[in-house]
């Protein structure tokens, strides 16, 4: 009869030692992806691009008349910071677009909670939402003017609406994918309905949501855009429009990359919420 060997357990044995975050992550990241990502590659793009304009302008292969050269756009940029007219401007376009971003947000997450959480509601706002989409920005612009006028309230109702169906279809999406196991869990807890909202509805719709607040922003600058074309006073669209009708190359593509600049900085704003926001979600881009 074999004897079993008594050694005891040291406090050292026990608990193990927990295993470093290197492994659990996948074996073949890096042979997918070639290596891990950094928060800096993100600017590969635009540096990249910069440099095909800039060679293309050094070497003549690009017409200034028809683009003018980086430095160019650079030059301009400082004038118009010392005639104060950039700071200005920038500030009202970008006061328009966070108000319509702020209103079109919120009224697309109330309406999707109500219609991804009742049925009634869903039967009711999800149709006439889908009816809506078939219906482009532009075609809307006449009858905002002839309800709200020209002014500031018309400008930002367009960019709200821009803004609401991004955020309401991912928010509505994210609701309906929720995993039916959790709303029977909460069933059988008894949760009350805040308690539901809070723990299983909200952190379900989340990923849905911040991915609908990234569509939300790149459409709400869109939209600025165009209204800040219809008799506008004042903003970077009236400063390209003033430009346009003298014949201001380099003014105009200050206007241009601003506005590029300022979708590519609240894209990577709202990126970087969703990575601390959702930092337990594993992903290839994490």
């Amino acid at each position: 009869m074999l004897e079993l060997s008594r050694q005891p357990v040291t406090e050292a044995a026990w608990p193990p030692a927990p295993l470093p975050e290197a492994a659990f992550r996948p074996a073949s990241r890096n042979r997918f992806l070639g290596s891990s990502p950094t928060r800096r590659g993100i600017l590969l793009g635009p540096a990249l691009l910069l440099l095909y304009w800039s060679v293309l302008s050094v070497t003549g292969f690009l017409d200034p008349r028809v683009l003018p050269a980086p430095w160019t756009a650079v030059l301009a940029a400082i004038d118009l910071i010392r005639d104060g007219r950039l700071q200005q401007n920038l500030a009202i376009s970008a006061g328009r677009a966070f108000a319509g971003l702020f209103f079109g947000s919120i009224v697309a997450v109330v309406l999707a909670l109500i219609s991804g959480l009742t049925v009634l509601g869903g039967y009711v706002i999800d149709g006439l939402v889908q009816m809506k989409r078939g219906i482009p920005i532009l075609a809307l612009i006449p009858f905002m003017v002839l309800w709200l006028g020209i002014g500031e309230a018309m400008k930002i109702t367009v960019i709200a609406i821009a803004v609401f169906f991004p955020m309401y279809i991912q928010t509505h999406t994210a609701l309906r994918a929720i995993d039916i196991r959790f709303v029977e869990l909460a069933e059988t807890l008894r949760l009350s309905r805040w308690k539901f909202l809070v723990r299983i509805v909200l952190p379900g719709a989340l990923p849905g949501l911040l991915t609908g607040l990234r569509f939300g922003t790149t459409a709400a600058w869109l939209a600025l855009v165009v209204v800040e074309q219809l008799n506008a006073t004042s903003g970077i669209g009236y400063m390209v429009t003033l430009a346009r009708d003298y014949a201001q190359t380099d003014v105009m593509l200050v206007g241009l990359v601003v506005y590029a600049i300022l979708g590519f900085g609240s894209d990577t704003l709202v990126r970087t919420l969703e990575r601390h926001v959702l930092r337990w979600r594993r992903s290839l881009g994490r």
